[in-house]
């Protein structure tokens, strides 16, 4: 679905609410130019849900916890082999 923005209208509008000419078209103009970046439902559901970055930051804690113990493991054998 394609919106359509009347940038007359709207610094027509914005005119009569007091705002200088150059004013409400420059900010028309702004309003229009953004129009192409308007993010849909479409754009936002194959992101990640809260829940899944939950579930990927636990199971990355917990694979930082176990690269620690290994570290930790293979630093006190390496001292025990030290004589």
């Amino acid at each position: 679905m394609t919106a359509t923005f009347d940038t007359l209208a709207a610094a027509r509008d914005m005119e009569h609410a007091g705002l200088k000419r150059e004013a409400a078209e420059a900010v028309a103009s702004a309003i229009r130019a953004g129009q192409g970046e308007l993010i849909t439902r479409a754009d936002i559901e194959p992101l990640a849900t809260k829940t899944e970055l939950a579930a990927l930051e636990a199971r990355l804690t917990w694979r930082i916890v176990g690269l620690v113990i290994a570290a930790n493991a293979l630093l006190v054998a390496a001292v025990k082999l030290i004589p």
